[in-house]
């Protein structure tokens, strides 16, 4: 039962890590985060109990250091409820497939949850952020060009979507490898067992 602390620690530090390169030779790696493919493949395979634990946790503790150390913020704020609100659905969706999982709809539970998750925290940003106009012109700018000062909204989604689809598909190979290696290591039934 130590892999689901190994996966939050994992998650965490490699959050933690995307965000202080934003700026540096590795800014690529901003917003390519695991979080919406953990919430969701964690649903699926892990214990019941860590559906809404393990990507919750990751995020509260990663938003803590990143907040504090990176960005001189209160660790927590209410700005960041829609972000844990999109999560707690994607896990709700990944204990929908928990009986049923196949790769094909794992694929397209990710691109429904990044979506999910980008439609719910922007839109969020778009009601609390006084720059973003209270329009239909306004909302569509804030799921696309965001604000003038920071990158295009769009980017993020583009690298959530990359993300959640790499580390899904990375999630499947590694338990499909993992099983496979177990069902060779096993001893095959003795003669008189049959």
């Amino acid at each position: 039962m130590i892999a689901p602390f190994f996966l939050l620690f994992a998650i965490v530090a490699f959050r933690i890590l995307s965000a202080f390169s934003a700026g540096s030779d590795f800014s690529w790696i901003s917003n390519f985060s695991p979080l919406a493919a953990v919430a969701l493949c964690s649903a699926v395979y892990l214990p019941k109990r860590f559906a809404f634990f393990l990507p919750l946790a990751a995020l509260w503790l990663s938003d803590l250091c990143i907040n504090t150390f990176h960005y001189h913020q209160p660790p927590f704020s209410l700005a960041a409820l829609p972000a844990y609100a999109a999560l707690a659905l994607i896990a709700a969706i990944g204990l929908r497939l928990r009986s049923h999982p196949s790769t094909i709809s794992l694929l397209l539970a990710t691109i429904a949850g990044s979506t999910l998750f980008f439609l719910f925290t922007n839109s969020a940003a778009w009601l609390a952020e006084p720059a973003y106009p209270k329009s239909l012109a306004g909302w569509l700018q804030s799921l696309t060009t965001g604000l003038p000062a920071y990158p295009p909204t769009w980017l993020f989604f583009r690298n959530s979507l990359l993300s959640d689809s790499f580390f899904t598909l990375l999630f499947i190979t590694s338990l499909s490898l993992c099983s496979s290696k177990n069902s060779r290591l096993a001893p095959a039934p003795s003669p008189a067992s049959r």
